[in-house]
């Protein structure tokens, strides 16, 4: 979090006195994950008049993130701030906050839904939607080779910044490293995908291979009044145009993208078609797929750099890398409109609309 929060302040030229506010969507880290963004802020070099808050809507944090500080922007609260999202996988693992529960609540349907564990959500998106295995595969092989030939062309080169960190090896000897690319990309096909394990449930069609890795990242995105920017000579990648979230049943919440896409793109003002690139989270493969298909989307459309199949999903770090990696290649291509979307844990989808410039 620290050297990602540091670089878009030395990349941008932006004084870190400037900012008047940081948001950060984290998840799994305990208390919300305040302390750790905190001293990240510091640790990166802003003062200490700088504020911060987390956030945390599950999968969606990073992106409402952006939402909370662009809303006040809007609204004239600040001129300038940063939406960011971290999320450390690896250390803080799947934790289960809930702590003991009201017995009432738990004769409630949807409510005891919401503890379903998101592997068996999957499955029951494949089942209930009749998405095969051979679907789930054939889509996370592309995944796949989209974000190696990405990777190979150098396409992630402008919104990837190297991180210095230490290696432990079994005997405890450290070793330092630079990380200037991501690691969790395994080009593969459908046949070899097709011989793993279900993971979630015997019998299922939920995979290793066809769901997100379990990964640790970071990534943040400055957010300026225009006239703010425009006076500092700064360059504009997008404009921020709508966003929605909506609620879905709990126990298929991978459906969600397929409700707040609509939603955001009737807020604003334009259809389907209309959009040039769609960022969608590959959770799973089967709730990706099923929300392409449901809204109609041309699958050459979807995530043309790979998903989070291919890249990982870091909880709270998504939806600002998926802004970011949406922002880079609308203006690669000359390319005018995207959109960003995500399924989100309890049962419900985000969707975010961006225009290029």
């Amino acid at each position: 979090m620290a050297t990602v929060l540091k670089a878009v302040i030395e990349k941008s030229g932006v004084p870190a006195k400037d900012v008047e506010d940081v948001q950060v969507g984290t998840v799994l880290a305990a208390g919300g994950g305040a302390t750790e963004a905190k001293m990240a802020l510091f640790a990166a070099g802003y003062p200490d008049s700088v504020s911060l808050a987390t956030t945390n809507r599950q999968c969606s944090s990073g992106l409402q993130a952006f939402v909370n500080i662009a809303g006040a922007i809007r609204n004239g609260q600040i001129k300038i701030g940063v939406a960011a999202g971290v999320e450390s996988m690896s250390q803080h693992g799947f934790q289960n906050g809930v702590g003991k529960l009201n017995p009432t609540m738990m004769k409630v349907p949807a409510a005891a839904d919401c503890l379903i564990p998101m592997g068996i959500t999957s499955e029951n998106v494949a089942e209930a939607y009749k998405i095969s295995r051979q679907v789930q595969d054939e889509f996370s092989a592309n995944s796949q080779l989209k974000a190696s030939q990405a990777q190979k062309k150098g396409l992630f080169k402008d919104e990837i910044v190297p991180v210095v960190t230490v290696t432990k090896d079994a005997d405890g000897k450290e070793t330092p490293i630079t990380v200037s690319a991501d690691d969790g990309i395994r080009v593969t096909d459908a046949a070899g995908l097709g011989q793993l394990k279900p993971a979630f449930k015997k019998d299922g069609s939920t995979t290793a291979g066809n769901s997100s890795q379990v990964s640790d990242g970071a990534a943040a995105v400055l957010v300026m009044k225009r006239s703010e920017a425009e006076k500092r000579g700064l360059p504009i990648l997008g404009k921020f145009i709508s966003t929605a979230v909506v609620g879905v049943p709990p126990k298929v919440m991978g459906i969600g993208p397929a409700y707040a896409i609509p939603s955001a793109l009737e807020k604003a003002g334009l259809s389907v078609n209309d959009i040039d690139v769609y960022e969608i989270n590959e959770a799973f493969a089967s709730q990706a797929y099923y929300s392409i298909q449901k809204v109609g989307i041309p699958m050459e459309k979807v995530n043309p750099l790979g998903g989070a199949i291919a890249l990982g999903h870091p909880l709270g770090c998504t939806g600002a890398r998926m802004i970011s990696t949406l922002l880079h290649q609308l203006r690669r291509t000359k390319q005018r409109y995207g959109v960003v979307s995500m399924c989100i844990g309890t049962g419900m989808g985000m969707a975010a609309v961006f225009e290029a410039e």
